[in-house]
């Protein structure tokens, strides 16, 4: 299929899972996944009005970002957050969703003049390969997170473990959705949690059904990568 119909399929089935579950598809955004695309597979997904694109390395993030200078697009780092790499990230992209540590949110709070919106990376699985807080780690690190003020928690992020029955992922979808409301009664000045990037391109329409409002697609929306 081509990317166009691609789109429109993803855009279809995001409206039918928000049908499903009684919200509004415009409270759900498609950012599209550009690891491993060239310019021109790109500028198709920009020509059909997607406008959130997300990055998972550096390097070819900012070879992407030099072909497309354009204003309007909205630029999100999705990757394995180096520290080295910390400032480069903050100049180029407009937020960063795989923040996975204290350290991390400390490198960015102390390199910012002015407080900058992040998402939180949350392990929801708990599993060794991958990074992030834990539920429960995150909840105990929250009184020493609320003396960051220059970081703004705005969103939480996460992968579930893979399943090829995508309502094996259902239930770590629905806990992101609770710690998202038990840090909202909290009250935490620099933790106002609105967004949840959650879903990818084989279980997002449970995600949307759980209360995504990112999506990252990639292989759904430009094809498997060669």
């Amino acid at each position: 299929m081509a990317i166009w119909e691609n789109l429109e399929l993803i855009r279809e089935n995001i409206a039918k899972a928000c049908r499903r579950s009684q919200r509004d598809p415009r409270q759900v955004r498609l950012l599209a996944v550009c690891k491993g695309q060239g310019p021109e597979r790109i500028r198709q997904v920009l020509d059909l009005g997607v406008r959130l694109l997300g990055e998972n390395k550096v390097q070819e993030a900012e070879a992407h970002m030099r072909h497309f200078p354009e204003k309007g697009i909205e630029w999100h780092f999705i990757g394995n957050l180096q520290k080295n790499k910390i400032n480069r990230i903050l100049g180029a992209f407009r937020l960063i969703e795989s923040v996975d540590g204290v350290k991390a949110l400390e490198h960015i709070h102390k390199r910012v003049d002015e407080p900058v919106d992040v998402f939180i990376e949350i392990n929801i699985g708990e599993e060794k390969n991958k990074s992030g807080f834990t539920v429960e780690g995150l909840k105990k690190a929250i009184p020493y997170v609320a003396g960051l003020a220059k970081v703004n928690i705005t969103g939480l992020m996460a992968v579930p473990p893979y399943y090829e029955d995508t309502e094996r992922s259902r239930p770590y979808f629905s806990r992101l959705r609770a710690l998202r409301d038990d840090i909202n009664r909290m009250a935490v000045a620099n933790m106002k949690i609105e967004h949840l990037s959650m879903g990818m391109s084989h279980d997002y329409e449970a995600a949307v059904e759980e209360g995504a409002t990112l999506v990252r697609i990639g292989t759904a929306l430009f094809g498997r990568r060669t």
